[in-house]
């Protein structure tokens, strides 16, 4: 019988080792992605100014003609589809993060908006949305009467 020198922080090491293996195995590929699918939600950014509300969207790899963009009283939509681009036949994919399909975002906004005056570019990848407010929506500055 041989002796085996104790080790006080190899449990620990084994322990950590599993730890790291059970989360890689839940956030990789495997269980995380079944449960949610390969679905995609593009990042939005939402801010005012005195006369306008803008929303900008990051939509890289989508074809402007892939999105709709519709508004309906306060409520803004955005959606459409990042398509997946064909692989040759020789091309073995080894690792892939990117998704592809379709996304939608609804944005409730915090002012009334002129619905004709509503502009949209579309430029590197990012959507730009400007709604320009109604007059009543408009921020009024009130004077403060000194006495």
């Amino acid at each position: 019988m041989s002796l085996i020198k104790y080790k006080p922080l190899r449990e620990m090491e084994l322990f950590r080792k599993e730890m790291n293996d059970l989360f890689s195995d839940f956030f990789s590929e495997g269980a995380l992605a079944q449960s949610f699918g390969k679905d995609w939600t593009p990042s939005a950014d939402i801010s005012e100014t005195k006369g306008a509300v803008i929303v900008k969207a990051e939509l890289p790899g989508v074809d402007a003609k892939d999105i709709q963009v519709t508004l309906s009283g306060n409520l803004l939509t955005i959606r459409g589809e990042r398509k997946e681009e064909k692989e040759e036949k020789t091309e073995q994919r080894h690792y892939s993060e990117r998704y592809y399909g379709e996304f939608q975002r609804s944005f409730q906004l915090p002012a009334k908006i002129q619905e004709d005056k509503v502009t949209t570019t579309f430029d590197k990848g990012v959507l730009k949305i400007t709604l320009p407010k109604t007059e009543e929506s408009k921020t009024k500055e009130l004077k403060i009467e000194v006495k």
